[in-house]
C-alpha cells in the first residue's frame, strides 16, 4: 500500500519509516536503542512483514512509536496500515471439539473391582490357612486316676468328677484328672516313695505340680480361702506364682520356701518326701 508523498510519487509505510530514519542519520540499531525494542521490529516495520510482529494491537503499537521517533505521521501510517487487506482469520467458533474421552474412569471401576477381588481372594486365604488348636485325643484303656489332687472341706470333690476350667470354673480352682492311675503302672515308679502336699491360700495364685514320674497333679488359678492336696512319687515339683500367699505342708510337715521365692513373688520348687526342698527348673510344661 503506498500514499502520495511530494511530487505524487506513492510510498509505503516501510519506505516512509525508512527514508524519515535516513533523514535523521539514524542507523536501525540506533533507532532500536531510543525506542528500547529489538532491532527486528523496526527491521518488520520497514519490511512490512507485520505477521511478525503479532496481533494487531501490537502492530499499532509499533507503528506509533516508530513513527513518533523519526518524525513521521502517526495517523497517516495507521491509516495505512488499517486499508491494507486483512488475512482471513479462523473462525474459532467452528473449530470442531473432539467429546470428552471417559477412559479414565471407564477403566477405574474395573481396577478397582479387581483390588477389592484381590484383598476378598487374600482375606479367605488366610482364614484357610490360619493354624489353629489341634485337640489331642485322650489316652485309651487307661482308667481315670484315684490317687490325683482331691479338695478339703468345702472345696472337696469327688476323684472322678470331670475336669473344670481353672479360669472358669466357679470356684476358680483346677485340677488335672485325666492322667492315669499310679496304681496301674508297672515298674520302679511303684516303688517309689510317696509324698503328700497340702495347700492353703490367703490369696489368689497359679499353681502347677507333678511328681517324679512327670504326671501333672494340679494345675491352674486358685482362688483366695481355697485349699488343695495332691499325692504322687516324690520329689514333686512345684511352681507359685504368688508363692508368699501359699502355705505349704509335705507329709504333714510346714514347708518354708524362704530364700528360694524370686522378687516377683513366684517360685520353682523341688520337693522330697524328705521335705528338703531345692530350686526346681525355671519352667515347668503343661501335662509333663
Amino acid at each position: 500500500m503506498t500514499a502520495e508523498a511530494g511530487g505524487g510519487e506513492r510510498r509505503g509505510i516501510g519506505a516512509r519509516l525508512r527514508g524519515a530514519r535516513e533523514r535523521r542519520g539514524l542507523t536501525l540499531l540506533q533507532a532500536a536503542e531510543r525506542l528500547h525494542v529489538d532491532a527486528r521490529v523496526l527491521q518488520a516495520l520497514e519490511s512490512e512483514d507485520f505477521a511478525a510482529l503479532g496481533a494487531d494491537v501490537y502492530v499499532r503499537g509499533h507503528l506509533r512509536r516508530y513513527a513518533e521517533a523519526v518524525g513521521e505521521s502517526s495517523l497517516e501510517l495507521q491509516e495505512l496500515y488499517a486499508e491494507r487487506p486483512q488475512p482471513a482469520r479462523p473462525d474459532l467458533t467452528r473449530i470442531p471439539r473432539g467429546e470428552p474421552e471417559y477412559r479414565g474412569s471407564r477403566l477405574l471401576l474395573p481396577a478397582l473391582l479387581a483390588v477389592v477381588g484381590l484383598a476378598a481372594a487374600g482375606l479367605l486365604w488366610w482364614l484357610l490357612t490360619l493354624p489353629g488348636e489341634k485337640a489331642h485325643p485322650l489316652p485309651t484303656g487307661q482308667p481315670p486316676a484315684t490317687a490325683g489332687a482331691r479338695d478339703i472341706g468345702s472345696d472337696a470333690a469327688p476323684a472322678d468328677a470331670p475336669t473344670a476350667d481353672p479360669l472358669t470354673s466357679p470356684g476358680g480352682a483346677g485340677a488335672n484328672s485325666s492322667r492315669p492311675d499310679a496304681s496301674s503302672q508297672q515298674g520302679p515308679s511303684s516303688t517309689a516313695p510317696q509324698a503328700r502336699l497340702d495347700l492353703s491360700f490367703s490369696d489368689r495364685s497359679w499353681v502347677e505340680v507333678s511328681d517324679a514320674d512327670r504326671r501333672n497333679l494340679l494345675h491352674g488359678l486358685i482362688e483366695r480361702g481355697a485349699t488343695r492336696t495332691v499325692t504322687g512319687t516324690a520329689p514333686l515339683t512345684v511352681v507359685l506364682g504368688n508363692a508368699p500367699a501359699v502355705a505349704l505342708r509335705i507329709n504333714g510337715q510346714p514347708l518354708l520356701p524362704g530364700a528360694l521365692v524370686h522378687r516377683d513373688g513366684s517360685a520353682h520348687l523341688l520337693i522330697d518326701a524328705a521335705g528338703r526342698v531345692s530350686a526346681a527348673a525355671p519352667r515347668l510344661a503343661h501335662g509333663n
